[in-house]
């Protein structure tokens, strides 16, 4: 049995119309007018022991929706979820004894004292064995270098300080799963390898299962193996980085350097994207033509002097299949199903 099963889940929020006009203050009293927005319609899913899933979508899509059910946080409106063997809203306490949760825009740490004594309250509050809080405490010191700032209040942190914090507070209790919600949101770029680093490292010494939700795609890149992506509450793909390259990735950019400027560089197949120069970029698509049977083309009319080939961005892939979501859709309670790799 999977760790995390997630079973036909939907959230839906109701919103009152408000009333306008004539007395619109004193109607609105008895205004009974709602809007009902599916903030996630129908997901199912499963993450196994010890996997790294990257969890992805445009805003609004229905991500932290999703992670708050899987918290506990929010009662869905339908569906199932099992994490462990429990029901996130059922079976709260020992639920939270399982997870632990990092949102990037908020924190749980006391705002106005020390990093450590944060800490301290929130050993007391899991019961934290004294070894088992010690061991952690010195091992999130090495990776994290809390030391630099373990006696700062939290208001006085960084960013970055305050998410490496966050990072070391939801498993100082040793955690099965560990949730993170745009852990690397804001954060400069050394603050973000550091964050990156650590999360890799307590996936592969300690076996944390973690589902990451993030807008960074080099987060996805260096961190998952298996992505899932959720654009207006559906799931659009679920399945590997790799498979999703491969499938959808299918132009490359050749970046060719040549002893002479080129003269209406027009190879079929291909595309120029930019010229510099010697030096000219040209897109082409690797099922119907091969790196070097461009460059023969090329080498027939010009002297090559350097080559190189690049692979498509995760992110572009991605940008194409939320645009080819919504425009394949033709109605708006259509529901997308699922991308087939096969």
């Amino acid at each position: 049995m999977a760790l995390i099963e997630v079973n036909h889940l939907r959230k839906e929020f109701k919103r009152i119309i408000p009333k306008t006009g004539f007395l619109s203050g004193i109607r609105n009293l008895w205004n009974t007018d709602t809007h009902t927005h599916v903030a996630v319609d129908d997901i199912s899913f499963k993450v196994e022991e010890g996997e790294l899933l990257g969890y992805i979508g445009p805003n609004g899509a229905g991500k932290s929706t999703s992670i708050k059910m899987l918290t506990g946080i929010l009662v869905p409106t339908s569906g199932d979820v099992k994490i462990a063997g429990l029901t996130p809203w059922k079976d709260r306490r020992a639920h939270t004894q399982n997870i632990g949760v990092v949102f990037g825009q908020k924190t749980q740490l006391w705002w106005d004292i020390p990093v450590i004594e944060s800490f301290r309250v929130l050993k007391t509050i899991y019961k934290i064995p004294d070894e088992l809080y010690t061991k952690n405490l010195n091992q999130f010191r090495e990776l994290l270098e809390l030391d630099q700032f373990e006696n700062t209040p939290v208001r006085q942190l960084s960013l970055g300080q305050r998410m490496r914090a966050d990072l070391a507070a939801a498993l100082l209790h040793d955690p099965k799963i560990l949730f993170l919600d745009e852990p690397t949101i804001g954060v400069d770029v050394l603050a973000k390898e550091r964050l990156r680093t650590f999360i890799k490292e307590i996936n592969r010494t300690r076996g944390v299962t973690v589902l990451l939700t993030t807008h960074d795609m080099q987060d996805i890149e260096k961190l998952c193996h298996r992505m899932a992506i959720i654009d207006d509450g559906n799931i659009l793909y679920d399945g590997s980085i790799d498979a999703l390259k491969s499938k959808f990735g299918n132009e490359r950019t050749l970046v060719i350097e040549l002893d002479d400027a080129p003269y209406r560089l027009n190879l079929p197949g291909t595309r120029i994207l930019r010229e510099e120069g010697t030096r000219v970029w040209l897109a082409f698509n690797r099922d119907q033509f091969s790196a070097s049977d461009i460059m023969m083309r090329v080498a027939e009319h010009h002297t090559i002097r350097d080559l190189t080939v690049e692979e498509p961005e995760i992110e572009s892939i991605v940008r194409e299949i939320y645009e080819g979501s919504h425009s394949g859709r033709k109605r708006e309670d259509e529901h997308v199903p699922v991308l087939d790799l096969q």
